[in-house]
Parts: structure tokens; sequence; C-alpha cells
């Protein structure tokens, strides 16, 4: 199986179609992902409790890989994410990059870059242009 089937793979299985009991067919014993939460790495079970909690704020997700390079062991990927605003059904779109070491047909470990500040925006938990209020010196409270 090649990188990028592993990585589709674990988005159309899990992520769109909410097969929770696949997780741990996709990770090795002690892999590791970090960056999707500061300061929290996720193992089998951190992905099982995360997420439900992701998919009960969206609808008919859907993930694009528009660029890819494998190198040994490694994958990395620009993603384009796209769903639906569970509470509006207004479509929502961000990017999100992720860096994977395979070992053979398992995720090793990963780090992963999600744009959740324009995610939370589209769903209206963030104000519009949050990222601009916040570069002049604006404080959400």
């Amino acid at each position: 199986m090649s990188k990028l089937t592993l990585l589709n793979d674990w988005f159309e299985r899990v992520w769109v179609g909410g097969d929770l009991a696949a997780i741990p067919q996709f990770f090795t014993e002690d892999s590791r992902a970090a960056g999707v939460m500061r300061g929290l790495d996720l193992g089998p079970q951190e992905f099982a409790e995360l997420i439900p909690a992701m998919l009960s704020l969206i609808e008919d997700p859907s993930a694009t890989v528009l660029r890819h390079i494998e190198a040994r062991d490694w994958l990395w990927a620009l993603l384009l994410v796209r769903a639906k605003s569970a509470e509006t059904l207004e479509p929502i779109e961000f990017t999100a990059q992720v860096a994977m070491q395979i070992e053979g047909d398992r995720l090793a470990e990963a780090y992963n870059h999600f744009d959740m500040i324009s995610f939370f925006e589209q769903l209206g938990a963030f104000p519009p242009e949050t990222m601009a209020l916040c570069m002049s010196g604006e404080r959400l409270h």
C-alpha cells in the first residue's frame, strides 16, 4: 500500500465514514500524532475521543490531497478539507498539512497543522477575520 493510499484510507474510513473501531488498524503500537492541539500528542484512544467531537460540528467531510511528497518512510501532504456546518449547513473549507512517518502500513508518528482558526470562524465560534483582529492587538473575550 502506498503512503498516500494509507492517508486517503485514514480520512475516508475514519473521518468521513466514522469507523472509530478501525482507528487502531492505522497506528503502530507506540505511535503519536502532534500538532492537532497544543501540548497534546494523540494516540489511537485520543483520536477515538477527538473525532466524534469534531464530527458533531460538521457534516459531509471530505479531504482532498492538493500536494504530497514521499521520501523514504515519510509522507508530507497539503490537504483541502471541506464540510458543512452541522448547525447551519453552510459550507466550510480550510487547509491542513500532515507529515507522517510510515512503518509498514501503519502510522508511526505524525505532525499535523490544521487551520483551526478558519474552521472555527466558518462555524461562527470565532469572529470573521480573527487573525487580523488579533494581529492588530484586539483581544477575544
